[in-house]
């Protein structure tokens, strides 16, 4: 039997990115297959969020495409990619002066009355412990807890893409553990993730991983591939 070839959903193409005379990234090739989760790892200032922020338009490619879902979507609006399914979680999640079901109301903006009810019906269910202070501020929960709302609120409008800035950031090794948890259980819903980080836990969710240093890509391919380069183990897994 004969399997499909698996289809681009994200794809980037000799991306250019800086911030007035300061180039970040350079030449920059990525590609999120559909339903399929990539980590991209690299140190702080490798430009991992540089290029997380190129594909919401949150800064400006100068050089370069991005496409998804076949669609060259290099010069959309921020709303018109979130309206094509693609949702951006950084590391802050969640108005803080915000009620969580305020907070997941935004996230829901585009969902229809009844269905955007049902749908945060869905996620309280599968986060108790927000439905359990839904009435609370954003602001009055632990890091860990805050990082599931904003999880929550990212993926409240059933995207076909999260893209996620260091999921890992000021949590504890046990909230790392659990966001692993709640993210496989979601890429279930035929969801593509592209998480950028620095803790190599993350990679357990990886399909295939990129690395990113100095703005450019070096390493390409699977978990599997990258363990068995010696300086990319050192590096990311502290083997020696």
């Amino acid at each position: 039997m004969q399997h499909e070839p698996p289809r681009p959903l994200l794809e980037l193409a000799g991306i250019a990115v800086g911030y007035r005379r300061m180039q970040v990234l350079w030449g920059v090739d990525l590609v999120v297959n559909e339903h399929e989760s990539v980590v991209l790892l690299g140190a702080n200032g490798s430009g991992k969020t540089t290029l997380l922020k190129a594909v919401m338009n949150l800064v400006e490619v100068f050089a370069g495409r991005i496409r998804f879902a076949t669609e060259d979507i290099t010069r959309l609006r921020i709303d018109q990619r979130v309206r094509r399914g693609i949702v951006f979680m950084s590391e802050t999640s969640g108005f803080p002066g915000l009620t969580i079901e305020e907070n997941l109301l935004i996230g829901a903006q585009f969902l229809a009355g009844q269905r955007a009810r049902r749908r945060i019906d869905e996620l309280y269910a599968a986060f108790p412990v927000l439905a359990e202070r839904r009435r609370a501020a954003a602001g009055s929960l632990s890091g860990g807890q805050r990082k599931m709302l904003g999880i929550a609120k990212a993926l409240i409008g059933n995207p076909r893409l999260l893209i996620m800035d260091e999921p890992s950031a000021g949590l504890s090794p046990l909230y790392v553990k659990e966001v692993i948890s709640v993210l496989s259980r979601f890429r279930a819903e035929d969801l593509a993730l592209l998480i950028a980080e620095q803790n190599a836990k993350f990679l357990v969710l990886a399909d295939r991983v990129y690395t990113l240093d100095n703005g450019r890509i070096g390493f390409s391919g699977t978990v599997a591939a990258m363990q068995e380069n010696d300086a990319l183990r050192r590096a990311y897994f502290g083997l020696q």
